[in-house]
């Protein structure tokens, strides 16, 4: 499975036109950043949640719901204070799209599986690859092992790898190419 939708856009009208794309993608759409789910992976709800972002309080809402597993569309100015605040922190738990004409898949060949790595992910490949174990690599990256476990599973799938130990040697692949 695929990283849920995250969009980060300034206007109504490009937020509109995603949720449009993302309701006939079979995506159910709610207003509000706050979750009432009492679950806490809402990946397989296929949820998306929308609406502006006009404080620090939105944005730590809508981040909490991203790492949760919920599709984000964010009306916000993504170069404003708030709208980078949000992008950054988005961004640590997968790819976030400002365009609201890209599609909700990356472009195969368009960036390497490195590059679309998260953070998080490649810490903990790196932690892996130097003979830690998940828990340990965990621990160290101050995640909890569940959360470790979803990061290199989506790592496993940006790779496009079956087992961490090939996921670890693909990253080490590479990481070594020259760029």
């Amino acid at each position: 499975m695929s990283d849920p939708p995250r969009y980060v856009l300034p206007s109504a009208t490009d937020a509109t036109t995603v949720l449009r794309r993302l309701a006939r993608d079979g995506w159910q759409t709610r207003e509000g950043f706050a979750v009432t789910e009492s679950g806490w992976d809402l990946t397989a709800a296929r949820l998306v949640l929308f609406g502006r972002v006009q404080d620090p309080e939105t944005v730590r809402l809508a981040v909490l719901a991203a790492a949760r597993g919920a599709g984000l569309v964010a009306i916000v100015d993504p170069t404003g204070d708030l709208g980078r605040a949000l992008v950054d922190d988005l961004t640590r738990l997968g790819p976030v799209r400002q365009d609201p004409d890209r599609g909700t898949e990356p472009a195969p060949d368009a960036e390497s599986a490195l590059a679309r790595l998260v953070p998080e992910q490649r810490a903990l490949l790196e932690r892996l690859a130097d003979g830690e174990t998940i828990a340990a690599a965990a621990a160290a990256e101050f995640l909890s092992l569940r959360t470790a476990n979803r990061r290199i599973a989506q790592a496993r799938q940006a790779l496009g790898v079956r087992t961490t130990r090939e996921a670890v040697l693909a990253y080490l692949r590479q990481r070594r190419r020259p760029g």
